[in-house]
C-alpha cells in the first residue's frame, strides 16, 4: 500500500514524506520543485519532478506504484500574492486539484487527505473557531483553497471517495533534528521572517497593523508545528483506513499569540534583538485566527508534542542556522575556487 504525497517535496510535504518513511511506509512523491527541494526526501523515497495536476503523470504513478492513498499539499499559499495574481491561484490550486481529483477517480484511489486553510472563514464570528463556523475567506488564495474543498466533497460523494481536509492554522518550525525546514527564498511566514532577522539576514523585520481590536494591537494566530501538523496527517490516514467517514478538521493547537509575542518568543530563545518596523493593515489579513480543536482531537489519534511556542521558535531558528552556515561555506567555497 503506497501513499502519493503531492509537493512532497515542500516545507510541509517534505515532513510528511520523513514521517511516513518513518513508520515504514511506501512513499512516492510529486513535486515540480518551484518551492521544493528534493535534497529534503529521505533516501529511496522516488520522486517524479512535474506538475500535480498533470493527470497522464499521476495515473501513471499510481498504476506503476499501486498507490492507495493520496495526499494533497501541492498549491500556492501567500496571502498578499493571492490579492496581486488571484488566476494563478485559482489555476495552481482549484484547478491543479480538479484534475488530480479526476486522475485518482479514474485510478480507483478511495483515500484522499486534502491540505486546507483556516483562510477559508475569513475573520472569524467567534474564537476560537468551529469546523461549522461560515466560511467567508478575504483572499483569492481562501477562495481557491475552499473551492477545492467543495470539489472534494462532491467528487468524494459521486464516487465513493473517503477523504478529511484539514484546515491548517499558522504552521511554523521545523523539523527537531533540522533535517528539514522552510527554504523558500523570500518566504512570508511570520516566524521565518523572525528568525531570518535574528539571524542577520534581514535587517529588520515589518509588523502590519497595531490598530487591531486586540490586546497588543497586532493579530493573533494559533500557530502549529510542522512536525505536530505532520503527525496529524498520519492520524488522519490511519482513520480512513480503519473505515473513517469524511471530515473536515481543524488543525491548530487552540491558543493564539500574536505578532508582537511572536517577536518577543524568537528574541528570547535567540537571545539577540533586531529592528521592527510598524506598517499599515495588508488587505486580506485577518485580526483573530484560533482554532476550536475539540473535533480533531476527538475524532483522531493525535496528541501535539510540540505545543510551546518557544519550543517551534527554537526549531526554526536551529533551522535557520543551519541554513545560514551552508550558505556561508558554499559562498567560501566559490570564493576560494
Amino acid at each position: 500500500m503506497t501513499v502519493l504525497v503531492t509537493g512532497g517535496a515542500g516545507y510541509i510535504g517534505s515532513h510528511m514524506v520523513q514521517a511516513l518513511a518513518e513508520a515504514g511506509e511506501s512513499v512516492v512523491v510529486i513535486d515540480n520543485l518551484s518551492t521544493g527541494f528534493s535534497q529534503f526526501l529521505p533516501q529511496g523515497v522516488p520522486l517524479f519532478i512535474g506538475d500535480a495536476g498533470d493527470e497522464n503523470l499521476v495515473e501513471g504513478v499510481i498504476s506503476a506504484h499501486g498507490v492507495e492513498s493520496v495526499i494533497h499539499f501541492a498549491g500556492s499559499v501567500v496571502v498578499p500574492e493571492s490579492m496581486r495574481d488571484p488566476l494563478a491561484y485559482y489555476r495552481n490550486n482549484t484547478m491543479t486539484t480538479r484534475s488530480l481529483l479526476n486522475a485518482t477517480v479514474k485510478s480507483g484511489v478511495s483515500r484522499f487527505i486534502f491540505s486546507s486553510t483556516a483562510a477559508v472563514y475569513g475573520n472569524p464570528d467567534q474564537v476560537p473557531v468551529p469546523e461549522s463556523a461560515p466560511t467567508r475567506p478575504l483572499s483569492p488564495y481562501g477562495s481557491s483553497k475552499l473551492m477545492a474543498e467543495i470539489m472534494l466533497h462532491d467528487t468524494a460523494s459521486a464516487h465513493g471517495m473517503n477523504y478529511v481536509a484539514l484546515r491548517y492554522f499558522n504552521v511554523a518550525g521545523a523539523d527537531p533534528q533540522a533535517r528539514m525546514g522552510l527554504a523558500t527564498v523570500g518566504a512570508t511566514h511570520l516566524l521565518k521572517i523572525a528568525v531570518e532577522a535574528a539571524t542577520g539576514q534581514r535587517a529588520k523585520i515589518d509588523v502590519f497593523g497595531t490598530d487591531y481590536s486586540t490586546p497588543d494591537g497586532s493579530c493573533i494566530r494559533d500557530f502549529i508545528h510542522v512536525s505536530d501538523l505532520a503527525q496529524a496527517h498520519r492520524a488522519a490516514l490511519s482513520y480512513l483506513r480503519t473505515g473513517g467517514a469524511s471530515m473536515t478538521l481543524n488543525c491548530g493547537y487552540g491558543r493564539g499569540y500574536s505578532v508582537l509575542e511572536t517577536i518577543e518568543a524568537v528574541r528570547n530563545v535567540s537571545g539577540r534583538n533586531f529592528a521592527v518596523q510598524y506598517g499599515p493593515r495588508r488587505p486580506g489579513d485577518i485580526m483573530t485566527m484560533i482554532a476550536d480543536t475539540s473535533l480533531i482531537r476527538a475524532t483522531l489519534d493525535w496528541t501535539p508534542q510540540y505545543d510551546d511556542l518557544e519550543t517551534v521558535a527554537r526549531h526554526a531558528l536551529a533551522w535557520e542556522e543551519k541554513l545560514s552556515r551552508e550558505q556561508q561555506g558554499e559562498h567560501q567555497h566559490a570564493a576560494s575556487a
